[in-house]
This record gives structure tokens, C-alpha cells and sequence, in this order.
């Protein structure tokens, strides 16, 4: 697998946490694929209590879940469920634009215009993994601005269930709109008009919302 390897250091149970979460939200572990702690251990190289640990906490997020037998399944996509996630980042997100815009600074906005020019590349090389990091890190700019860590904790648990959404339907979106959208974040960011940039990037999650959750397949709806 190209998620899951061996691992060495210390915090097993985080690095585990931190590599599964990454394979479901990328759908290298598909929705409905059953998994074991056993595998899963000899894969990384641990103990199954690591392992054990780190699937309890991915079931608190909603994103494996426990069948009879002591087995565990990757969660199906639900659409009701990203359709009201979206929602809640669209709202997140933007809070966190409005708190950074008074005090963003002339390195915020270089940074925010690096990974807008990287979210570029990516989508022309057609790589998936790295246009949602690259976005990732663009809204990460604004996030780290607005200097609420307790935005970024509410984002941890409701963003995997947009991002599987929009990687199983990545082919399908538009997303060089979201590069034009950026650039009106930035350059709202650069007028320090916080209203208007928090509205631009509500604007932003809540098309991208609306362009997936209107064009996913009927079999992925079993909320």
C-alpha cells in the first residue's frame, strides 16, 4: 500500500491514527472494505493495540465502524452527511477569514498565493492528492491567522467527510474555479475587507458543496 507502511518511531498510536485516517479520507481503504487489527498491525510493523487504539478513535469520527464477529468496516459515503458538513466548513471557514483578515500579514498572503499557483499544477498534472493538499494549505493560511484553535479542532472532525466525498468524485469537478475564487479571497485579504473575504470563502466550500453533492451517484446516497 502506498499510505500504509512500517513505522519506527515513537506515538504508534498517533502515527497509526494519522496514516489510517489518510488512506480512508484518499479512498485507499474504500467505503465498505472490511478490515482487521491483525492485518493492519503486520502491515505497520506494531502491535495490534496501536492499531486498536487508533480504530477506536476513527470510530468516534464516523469513519470505520464495528460488525459482529469483531470485525471493522470503512464507513460508506453518506450524502446526507457531507451535504450538512458542508455547510458546517463553509461556516467555519469562514469565521476563521474574518478573524484573520484584520491582522493577515504581506507572508500570509505570499503563502496563500503559493498554493493557489500549486493547487494549478496539481490539477493540470491531474493529481488528485496533491490539488487537496494544495487547497488544504491555502485555507490552512487563514486558519492559522485567525488564531482560534478551536476552529481547527471542529474542522478535524467534520472535514473527512467532505474530503472522501470530493476525492470520489474528483474527476467529475471544476475545480480550476476554485483557483479563480482563491484569487478573490486573496485579493480581498489584501483590501483587509474581512466581510468580504469571509463571505468569498463561505462562497468557495458552498459550491464545491453544491457541484458534489449534486452530482454523486445514486448508490452513494444511503443516508
Amino acid at each position: 500500500m502506498k499510505t500504509i507502511k512500517a513505522i519506527e518511531r515513537p506515538a504508534l498510536r498517533d502515527q497509526v491514527y494519522d496514516s489510517l485516517k489518510k488512506a480512508i479520507i484518499t479512498l485507499e481503504l474504500e467505503p465498505g472494505q472490511r478490515i482487521k487489527d491483525k492485518d493492519l498491525a503486520a502491515v505497520f510493523g506494531v502491535s495490534r493495540t496501536p492499531v486498536r487504539e487508533a480504530l477506536k478513535r476513527l470510530e468516534d469520527e464516523g469513519l470505520v465502524e464495528s460488525l459482529p464477529g469483531s470485525q471493522t468496516r470503512i464507513t460508506e459515503i453518506h450524502l446526507e452527511e457531507a451535504k450538512n458538513a458542508f455547510t458546517v466548513v463553509a461556516a467555519l471557514h469562514s469565521l476563521a477569514a474574518r478573524l484573520a483578515v484584520p491582522v493577515i500579514t504581506n507572508e500570509d498572503i505570499q503563502l496563500m498565493e503559493v498554493s493557489n499557483l500549486e493547487l494549478r499544477k496539481a490539477l493540470e498534472e491531474k493529481d488528485v492528492i496533491r490539488a487537496v493538499e494544495a487547497d488544504d494549505q491555502f485555507h490552512a493560511v487563514l486558519l492559522k491567522a485567525s488564531r482560534n484553535d478551536e476552529i481547527e479542532r471542529a474542522l478535524d472532525r467534520i472535514m473527512p467527510k467532505v474530503r472522501r466525498l470530493e476525492f470520489s468524485k474528483f474527476s467529475s469537478v471544476d475545480a480550476y474555479q476554485s483557483l479563480e475564487e482563491h484569487q478573490a479571497i486573496i485579493l480581498a485579504s489584501q483590501k483587509k475587507d474581512s466581510a468580504l473575504a469571509g463571505s468569498l470563502v463561505e462562497e468557495n466550500w458552498l459550491s464545491l458543496g453544491r457541484i458534489l453533492v449534486g452530482e454523486v451517484d445514486s448508490d452513494l446516497n444511503n443516508g
